[in-house]
Formats: structure tokens, C-alpha cells, sequence
């Protein structure tokens, strides 16, 4: 009965209306990032794909639709899908050396498909979850330390179709998240929220340009931001129910923001490795 309240509310004409919005604002959000990710340096623009740029729009939307309950069982299920996207990011890290993007994409996509599957089967709640998550983005940062040095992105001349190339990844992403929360519960809905749809679109926008051992690179220094991203959804989870997710939504993202910029001033502050140091 209640998957059939779900469709028939879908069939309405202010369903549509309201996901168009939501697709368009998410669309905007990560268009906007990954423009700014080409002019930045690798480490900066690496600290700007791994902010809330489709899972804050994604989460947002889901608190316009449900309870808080609802969210904070979507916050522990985005937990096994971070970790994924940590292996995801080591995978195409290693594929991408050597292979195109295409199939660099579908064999790191179909690791993050079986590691969501396989990791959201440990169980353990949400502590369980969020060490899982903390120790599987810790050995990919280790496995693949050797891959994090790399100059600066390179600019060249743009592809018209790049932007709808972004636009319209994200936009599926919000479709996704958005039915799954209306139709198959918290547990999808966390786990699509946390896809990794700005690396993908990252991927397909700048491998073909600056090839794929500096896309490589541009994701690897991305690894520590997805501990920021198990400290927010820890403490939504912790927070939602208590505070509402009017409180707790903004306040996922201010770690957010915290611990890349945390990041940022640490490197910034750490002296110049010398020749000797650096071997």
C-alpha cells in the first residue's frame, strides 16, 4: 500500500515540477565546482570535488521529503558507499595509467558496485559503519601515496559538450536518489546520495584533456577529503533526530568545510620537501 501512495504521488504534476528544480540546482552547483576545480591547482581542486557538491543538494531534497528518522538511517547507509568510492578512486587511479577513460570508468564503477554490496553486509550500525569507512579510506590513501605528486592541471580550450557532459550526470544522480527515497527507503537513497558523481564527471572531463595520470593524481589528492565526509554523516546520524535537519544539515557541512580547509592550511603551512627529503 504504501509503495502505491509512493507512485501515485509521483504521477503528479507537482512532482515533476519540484524535481526539475532540484535537478536544475544540483546541476548548477556541480557545474559551477568542476569549473573551478580545472583552474585550480591539483590539491585545491581535489579539496573542492570532495565537498557536498551532489550528496548536500541530494540530502536536502530528502529532508523536504521525510523525517529525520529517514535521514539519519541514509546518513549510516552512505557510509559503505564513501568507502567504495575510496576504492573507486585507487582503482581508477591505477586503470587510468594505462587505459582510456571509458574503460577505466566501467571497471572502477564496477568495483564501487561490488563494494557497496559487500561492504554494507558488515552490519555494526553506525559506529561499525563509520570505522569500516575510516579504515578502508586510509588504506587507499597509503596504497596510493605514490601516485599523489603530478603538476599543475594544465588548462585547454574547452569542449562545448563538456558542461552538458556534467550537468547531465548530476541530474541523473538527483533522479535516482530522489525516487529511490520515495520508493525503495533510506538505504538507497543514502547510498546513490554518496555515488561518485563528481569524480565520474571529473573523469570524463579531464582525462581526454590532460591525460590520465594527471586525472589520477587530481583524484588521489582527493582521498583525506572523503574522511571529512565520514565525520559529517557521522554526526548528522548523531544529530539529526535530536536538533532536526535544519540544525544538523548545515552542520555536516560546516566539517565539511572545516576539516578540506583544515587540509588546505596544513599543506600550506608544511615546509617544501628538499631534494633529499623527497626521495
Amino acid at each position: 500500500m504504501g509503495a502505491v501512495t509512493a507512485l501515485a504521488g509521483i504521477g503528479g504534476a507537482a512532482f515533476w515540477a519540484a524535481l526539475l528544480a532540484k535537478m536544475l540546482a544540483s546541476a548548477a552547483i556541480v557545474v559551477l565546482a568542476s569549473l573551478a576545480v580545472e583552474r585550480a591547482g591539483p590539491l585545491v581542486g581535489a579539496m573542492i570535488a570532495t565537498l557536498p557538491l551532489s550528496a548536500g543538494p541530494a540530502y536536502t531534497f530528502l529532508a523536504l521529503d521525510h523525517e529525520a528518522g529517514f535521514l539519519r538511517e541514509s546518513a549510516v547507509a552512505s557510509l559503505p558507499a564513501i568507502a567504495a568510492t575510496a576504492l573507486f578512486i585507487a582503482s581508477y587511479a591505477a586503470l587510468a595509467r594505462r587505459l582510456g577513460v571509458a574503460l577505466s570508468l566501467v571497471l572502477s564503477l564496477a568495483v564501487w558496485i561490488v563494494a557497496v554490496l559487500g561492504l554494507t553486509r558488515f552490519g555494526g550500525g553506525l559506529a561499525g559503519a563509520a570505522l569500516v569507512a575510516v579504515g578502508v579510506i586510509v588504506g587507499c590513501i597509503r596504497l596510493c601515496r605514490r601516485w599523489r605528486k603530478g603538476g599543475l592541471v594544465p588548462a585547454r580550450r574547452k569542449r562545448a559538450g563538456d558542461t552538458l557532459v556534467r550537468a547531465g550526470i548530476v541530474m541523473a544522480l538527483v533522479v535516482a536518489v530522489v525516487l529511490a527515497g520515495r520508493l525503495a527507503g533510506p538505504g538507497a537513497a543514502g547510498i546513490l546520495a554518496f555515488a561518485p558523481v563528481v569524480m565520474v564527471s571529473l573523469a570524463v572531463i579531464l582525462h581526454p584533456r590532460i591525460g590520465g595520470a594527471a586525472t589520477a593524481t587530481v583524484l588521489v589528492l582527493s582521498l583525506p577529503g572523503l574522511l571529512g565526509f565520514v565525520a559529517a554523516l557521522f554526526a548528522l546520524a548523531v544529530t539529526v533526530e535530536r536538533i532536526g535537519p535544519a540544525l544538523a544539515l548545515p552542520l555536516a557541512l560546516l566539517i565539511t568545510l572545516a576539516w578540506n580547509g583544515g587540509i588546505l592550511l596544513a599543506n600550506r603551512l608544511r615546509p617544501a620537501p628538499t631534494p633529499e627529503t623527497d626521495r
